[in-house]
């Protein structure tokens, strides 16, 4: 990549290729005296938002990084084990080190399968990442049709899984802690509902899971439910790289950063995607907020570099899509807020949306490595009133 004078390139280090770290890398390119490394454990690019499609063998679910990466980005297919903000090295599980003028912390997440339900980690699958997907979409294959399949969450990754599953006719049922679906309004929730139940699926509302069994579930009540196949989707949890690196975190595992997505304890290292935990006030774990959240992390480094004031975060959602087999879907409406109205579109159209949403998301990717700087998003999302109100040590 050219430079511009005699400068040695700003070297940066992008820790994580999913949804943000991706697009981040590709924004970057905007400056032409960067020299940009990605780092990622897969050598493919992972749509995680089709991971229920590639466990039911209705979709492939990764992408060539060739086809996504701009001119000049490095690919190093490798795991990020510290980073060293003494040294300013990214130290990697091969032994390498790479050096950095900036680090964007775009780990993603990864799932939650609680230690404190006896069984869930050693008999319950989850789908969070491509690799447990795969061993999920093996067990299914090994499964007769007919057999018990048990998802517990229900949220949008135990809906759409649930739902594809029970579409193909398997006896599914989907355990939700509280509700179906909290984050849609109730006429949404009724909608799911009905499809699920018309597709043959059990929903359990109102129920924990307090122990997992090879062949059984057990709820709280103390009650037991055949599960030939119990697969884990509630929650999600992050990888421990920034509190192994002695950066400050939420509970959860975040990187605390402030409103411009700087870490709260080094100006050097930047965050963005579910990973991020800006002012202690995280936005919702997505892909719709991995992107821009990418962008505006590429857009720190870039203000730092030039030495201007970074923005602050300013993300409006607009609400969230769920698909119901292959054919039908829902996109609920939402303030700017994330809070959803009553209203919501449906069936046929509902699915077209949702699926014009997936392929957008990679669609925008290979647009900012073609075009840097060519991202746009919904502004005027609420956010604090002062931007820096994690304080700095």
């Amino acid at each position: 990549m050219s430079t511009t004078g005699h400068h040695t390139p700003h070297k940066i280090v992008v820790i994580g290729g999913g949804y943000a770290g991706t697009l981040a890398a590709n924004h970057l390119r905007m400056r032409a005296d960067v020299d940009i490394t990605l780092v990622n454990p897969r050598p493919e690019f992972v749509e995680r938002v089709r991971l229920h499609q590639f466990v039911a063998g209705t979709r492939d679910a990764t992408v060539d990084y060739g086809t996504l990466l701009g001119e000049g980005i490095h690919l190093v297919v490798d795991s990020a084990t510290r980073i060293d903000t003494a040294t300013r090295t990214v130290e990697l599980a091969s032994g390498r080190a790479l050096d950095y003028d900036y680090v964007i912390y775009a780990v993603g997440s990864t799932a939650a399968t609680p230690s404190s339900v006896p069984g869930a980690a050693e008999f319950a699958l989850d789908l969070a990442e491509f690799e447990p997907a795969r061993r999920l979409r093996a067990r299914l294959a090994e499964l007769p049709s007919e057999a018990a399949v048990t998802v517990v969450g229900g949220g949008l990754t135990g809906i759409e899984t649930a739902a594809e599953l029970a579409e193909q006719g398997r006896a599914v049922t989907l355990v939700c802690g509280r509700t179906l679906a909290p984050s849609f309004g109730a006429p949404a929730r009724r909608s799911m509902t009905t499809w699920l139940t018309r597709h043959g699926a059990t929903v359990i509302e109102a129920a924990v899971v307090t122990e997992v069994r090879p062949d059984a579930v057990v709820f709280a009540d103390g009650s037991v439910r055949a599960s030939a196949l119990t697969i884990w989707a509630a929650g999600f949890g992050v990888p421990e790289l920034a509190a192994a690196s002695g950066l400050r975190t939420d509970a959860l595992g975040r990187l605390l950063t402030d409103e411009t997505l700087t870490s709260i304890d080094d100006d050097h290292v930047v965050a963005a995607g579910d990973a991020a935990a800006p002012s202690g006030r995280p936005l919702r774990m997505s892909c719709y907020a991995a992107g821009p959240l990418g962008a505006q992390a590429a857009d720190t480094v870039l203000s730092r570099i030039a030495g201007t004031e970074p923005a602050v975060i300013d993300l409006a959602f607009t609400g969230a899509c769920v698909s119901l087999g292959r054919r039908t879907g829902i996109r609920q409406l939402a303030r700017k807020d994330d809070t959803a109205v009553k209203a919501y579109v449906g069936g046929r159209v509902g699915a077209a949306i949702k699926e014009f949403t997936t392929n957008f998301a990679v669609t925008r990717i290979r647009r900012e490595a073609r075009k840097p700087g060519s991202v746009l998003y919904v502004k005027g999302g609420p956010r604090l009133e002062q931007p820096a109100s994690v304080a700095r040590p």
